[in-house]
């Protein structure tokens, strides 16, 4: 469903991803690691259209979208959750998820498909986002990138913040997305224990480019990487 081929992005004389391919397959999740300034997030916003890339090309649902309209990316099916929980603070829970479908009008997912998978949200729906804790804002957050029915998600840093029960909630809930709705997950994360447990591929990358790129369980299994590369 993602295709990501030889992309490379440049802030000025910097390169922050260098030559990066990957793929995500339908009903699958592939976590993306490295340690600050790997170029994790740069990754994700050349994919989302929102940093130009430099070189390669990325390929959504057998289309190629490089340069294209942030808007036209998302009307193809791709979600992107940001590192920082980024929901509209004075706006209700409820408020907050139907902005999420407004693009999508008739066809939006219902808000009860939401409230299914997080029914923490339907019994905070009348809150204001300000009110809610890190780890209701994170659902929030998938929540609201689910109301538009995307086939590929982007996530960065999800369980940054949380509490390890959290977190782990958090991340068993991004594998039940992807087999249940058979979305196509690229988790960017910190936390490589974590994000491993849940991923069907791994990949690290180092100052831009990828080092290792393999199944998730061999991967955690692989202690000489894991000091290497993931500090685990």
């Amino acid at each position: 469903m993602l295709a990501v081929e030889e992309l490379t992005t440049d802030y000025g004389a910097v390169r922050a991803v260098d030559n990066v391919t990957l793929g995500v397959s339908e009903g699958s999740v592939t976590a993306v690691l490295g340690a600050n300034g790997a170029g994790k997030t740069s990754l994700l916003r050349t994919i989302t259209g929102l940093v130009p890339a430099s070189g390669g090309s990325v390929t959504l649902n057998g289309k190629r979208i490089n340069g294209r309209p942030v808007e036209d990316i998302v009307r193809r099916g791709l979600a992107h959750v940001p590192e920082g929980r980024g929901v509209i603070a004075e706006l209700t829970v409820e408020e907050n998820l139907r902005l999420g479908g407004l693009w999508r009008g008739k066809k939006a997912a219902p808000l009860r498909e939401i409230y299914d998978l997080f029914p923490r949200l339907e019994e905070r729906r009348t809150q204001a986002a300000s009110g809610l804790s890190g780890g209701e804002r994170q659902m929030l957050s998938i929540g609201r990138a689910l109301v538009g029915r995307p086939t590929v998600l982007l996530l960065d840093e999800p369980s940054l913040g949380l509490a390890p029960l959290l977190v782990a909630q958090i991340m068993e809930r991004i594998r039940g997305l992807a087999e249940t709705l058979g979305l196509a997950v690229l988790l960017v994360e910190q936390n490589a224990r974590s994000a491993l447990s849940v991923s069907d591929r791994g990949v690290v990358l180092n100052l831009g480019r990828v080092v290792v790129e393999e199944d998730a369980k061999r991967l955690a299994a692989d202690e000489g990487l894991r000091h290497a590369y993931l500090g685990f």
